[in-house]
């Protein structure tokens, strides 16, 4: 399994402009990435550079807090798959997990997967906020509510993916879900331990450093 088929080659950065994001495109290509990850904005754009190659689309919705109004969260998701995104990567909301709505959590999970179809659904549960039990209930949600994946973190909170949540998380869905990590997935080593422990999607800005470091290391892992 060649590594470079389990990034998303992301940037999320408020200050992205469109070479930017042309350049990220570019990169996805001539690496072979799964996917560009880019903010809703700038989906139409990125899609109508990677439309003739085996690149795919993910856009982020309700990001990076996950504290808006699901009704805006699933227009969102749906004006994304519109414009071209195959795969939603949505945050949570983190409040309401912590306060025990799970019903909350989980309908406005299902709603979004619901609304995009037979695109694929990334729940981002924020894992630097939560307690262990807390990652737990939020990936047994995911699972309920027929999301595709779960996923660490946005790389905007306290902190990133670490191997124990990654561990954690795919012991939780077992083979119901898939896992990404994301946050601090910067070199060879790292993103080949986090796909050891069960990730099946690496989120990251480093993805030609770690096919590279690949390279370097003569492996087709």
């Amino acid at each position: 399994m060649e590594i470079n088929k389990f990034i998303d080659h992301t940037i999320l950065k408020a200050s992205a402009t469109r070479e930017d994001v042309k350049k990220l495109c570019e990169e996805a290509k001539k690496y072979g990435f799964y996917s560009v990850c880019v903010n809703g904005a700038n989906v139409e754009y990125a899609f109508s550079q990677v439309k003739d190659s085996d690149v795919k689309v993910a856009a982020v919705v309700g990001f990076p807090l996950g504290a808006m109004a699901t009704d805006v969260k699933v227009f969102e998701a749906k004006k994304a798959i519109e414009d071209g995104s195959s795969e939603i990567d949505m945050v949570i909301n983190v409040g309401a997990l912590k306060d025990k709505d799970y019903d909350l959590v989980e309908n406005e999970i299902r709603r979004i997967k619901e609304a995009i179809g037979k695109n694929i659904l990334k729940v981002i549960i924020e894992t630097c906020y939560l307690t262990d039990e807390e990652k737990v209930k939020a990936c047994e949600l995911a699972v309920n509510a027929n999301a595709d994946f779960v996923k660490t973190s946005t790389g905007f909170g306290t902190g990133g993916a670490t191997f124990d949540d990654v561990e954690l998380m795919k012991k939780a869905v077992g083979d119901k879900a898939k896992v990404k990590a994301s946050g601090g997935v910067r070199d060879f080593e790292t993103a080949k331990k986090y796909i050891e422990l069960g990730a099946e999607r690496l989120g990251t800005s480093s993805g030609i450093a770690i096919v590279t470091g690949a390279e370097n290391e003569g492996s087709g892992y």
